[in-house]
Protein backbone atom coordinates (compact mmCIF):
# COMPACT_ATOMS: atom_id res chain seq x y z
CA UNK A 1 0.00 0.00 0.00
CA UNK A 2 1.35 3.27 -0.79
CA UNK A 3 1.71 5.42 1.32
CA UNK A 4 3.19 9.40 1.78
CA UNK A 5 6.92 9.79 2.86
CA UNK A 6 6.51 13.67 3.40
CA UNK A 7 3.86 15.41 4.85
CA UNK A 8 2.32 17.32 1.74
CA UNK A 9 2.35 21.60 2.33
CA UNK A 10 -0.58 23.49 3.18
CA UNK A 11 -0.01 25.29 0.14
CA UNK A 12 0.30 22.07 -2.21
CA UNK A 13 -3.03 20.78 -0.44
CA UNK A 14 -5.25 23.64 -1.15
CA UNK A 15 -3.75 23.68 -4.75
CA UNK A 16 -5.01 20.41 -5.36
CA UNK A 17 -8.55 21.28 -3.33
CA UNK A 18 -9.09 23.79 -5.83
CA UNK A 19 -9.89 21.55 -8.27
CA UNK A 20 -12.45 20.45 -6.58
CA UNK A 21 -15.05 22.84 -7.65
CA UNK A 22 -18.90 22.08 -8.44
CA UNK A 23 -20.01 22.53 -11.85
CA UNK A 24 -23.36 23.42 -13.21
CA UNK A 25 -25.76 20.86 -14.36
CA UNK A 26 -25.86 21.49 -18.75
CA UNK A 27 -29.46 22.15 -19.24
CA UNK A 28 -31.24 21.63 -22.47
CA UNK A 29 -34.90 23.06 -23.84
CA UNK A 30 -37.90 20.48 -23.08
CA UNK A 31 -39.09 19.56 -26.32
CA UNK A 32 -43.08 20.44 -25.13
CA UNK A 33 -44.73 23.17 -26.09
CA UNK A 34 -43.36 25.31 -22.36
CA UNK A 35 -39.82 24.98 -23.39
CA UNK A 36 -38.51 24.49 -20.10
CA UNK A 37 -35.21 24.14 -19.63
CA UNK A 38 -34.12 20.32 -17.96
CA UNK A 39 -31.01 18.27 -17.35
CA UNK A 40 -30.48 15.62 -20.57
CA UNK A 41 -31.44 12.29 -20.27
CA UNK A 42 -34.17 12.43 -17.62
CA UNK A 43 -38.18 13.12 -17.86
CA UNK A 44 -39.10 16.57 -17.46
CA UNK A 45 -40.52 17.66 -14.25
CA UNK A 46 -42.69 20.05 -15.86
CA UNK A 47 -44.32 17.54 -17.98
CA UNK A 48 -43.34 14.14 -17.70
CA UNK A 49 -42.00 13.80 -21.44
CA UNK A 50 -38.65 11.65 -22.38
CA UNK A 51 -37.37 11.14 -25.52
CA UNK A 52 -41.07 12.27 -27.03
CA UNK A 53 -43.24 10.08 -24.82
CA UNK A 54 -45.19 10.70 -21.09
CA UNK A 55 -43.34 8.24 -19.18
CA UNK A 56 -44.45 10.60 -15.96
CA UNK A 57 -48.15 11.38 -14.79
CA UNK A 58 -48.54 14.63 -14.40
CA UNK A 59 -51.74 15.78 -12.15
Amino acid sequence: MAVPKRKMSRSNTRHRRAQWRASTPQLTPCPCPRKEMVVPHRACPHCGLYRGRQVVEQP
